[in-house]
């Protein structure tokens, strides 16, 4: 059925869009919403929770010192980590076999021990070696000291989390450098870079969309990992603190729930600041919107042209040709 206007040309009706329904989709939102409604009800009135408790130690001073601990742990280790894991992701990628092999070995004995166990052989480091000591090799040291002065619970704490995360960080970082086209690398050589040139400002750019995401999420892992710290022995973070606290006024759940919303505070910052750096090395990768001045001058050249309307975006190069005249020929 057509419709005939006013200068008697015929049109096609328009289609009529039904929205598709999801009732059971719908429902299960429903019972989700309720399940959280009674949860959230049901801890607001558990005394084992003791929420009042909870608002006295959220801010108390030795809780907050513990929160600031275990911040400067997560960023000094992440720090070394990324250093160390960087040099650790090149040696992989060496030619030569006796670099990446031992870059191998340390992925093989860092990633298959749990950190719990080379937290506590960091712990018993003064143990198996006393002192310190500086000079060659079968002769007198020049200078000697013991370890445990040397070397405090804190220094042992951001070593064992950064050698462990260094592993994990050198796969991320080596995975990312394999991401990027070979060509890029070719292309570079030939205008003459060298190879530190090469990897700063062209493959190492290029990776850093797919470094960023799963090292944000070790960022966050590691802020939770400190919390294993205690296998040093290393008792100044969040967690020990607070279970310290909690053994003294027999209050656990309560000091959990403090020691969680500081974790939860210090992940979300996290979270949202790698929102960003995300979305600040992803800059024209994908499909991208165009602006409205874009779609006037399509519609423009498009307007009096018959065929298919050609679509920007999708990944792929579009080029829009002026209308042809057709008795341009005739002249």
């Amino acid at each position: 059925m057509t419709d005939t206007t006013a200068t008697g040309v015929k049109t096609e009706p328009g289609i009529k869009a039904i929205r598709l329904r999801h009732p059971w989709r719908n429902t299960f939102a429903v019972v989700l919403l309720l399940l959280v409604a009674l949860f959230i009800a049901d801890a607001a009135m558990r005394p084992a929770y003791d929420w009042p408790a909870v608002g006295k130690y959220l801010f108390d001073q030795r809780i907050s010192q513990a929160a600031f601990v275990t911040l400067q742990l997560t960023v000094y280790s992440m720090v070394i980590a990324i250093i160390l894991g960087v040099t650790l992701a090149i040696m992989r990628l060496s030619p030569n076999t006796v670099v990446s092999s031992i870059a191998w070995v340390y992925l093989w004995i860092f990633r298959g021990t749990p950190v719990y166990v080379q937290l506590a052989f960091w712990g018993l480091i003064g143990t198996i070696y006393q002192t310190i000591d500086i000079g060659l090799p079968f002769t007198d040291p020049w200078v000697s000291f013991p370890t445990r002065v040397a070397l405090s619970a804190f220094i042992l704490a951001i070593v064992g989390l950064a050698l462990n995360e260094a592993a994990y960080m050198a796969e991320i970082v080596r995975a990312g450098l394999l991401s990027v086209d070979s060509g890029q690398e070719e292309a570079a050589t030939a205008l003459g870079m060298s190879w530190f040139q090469t990897m700063v400002r062209v493959i190492v750019p290029q990776s850093m969309r797919v470094i960023i995401p799963p090292a944000g999420n070790e960022v966050i892992s590691m802020l939770k990992t400190t919390s294993l710290v205690t296998a040093i022995p290393f008792t100044l973070e969040l967690y020990t603190r607070s279970r310290d606290i909690a053994a003294v006024t027999f209050e656990t759940v309560p000091m959990l729930i403090v020691a969680s919303i500081w974790y939860l505070f210090f992940t979300s910052i996290l979270m949202v600041g790698q929102y960003f750096l995300e979305k600040r090395f992803a800059r024209g990768i994908g499909d991208r919107r165009p602006d409205k001045k874009a779609d006037d001058a399509t519609a423009s050249l498009t307007g009096t042209m018959t065929g298919v309307t050609p679509v920007i975006g999708s990944g792929q190069p579009t080029v829009v040709l002026p209308p042809t005249d057709p008795h341009k020929g005739d002249r």
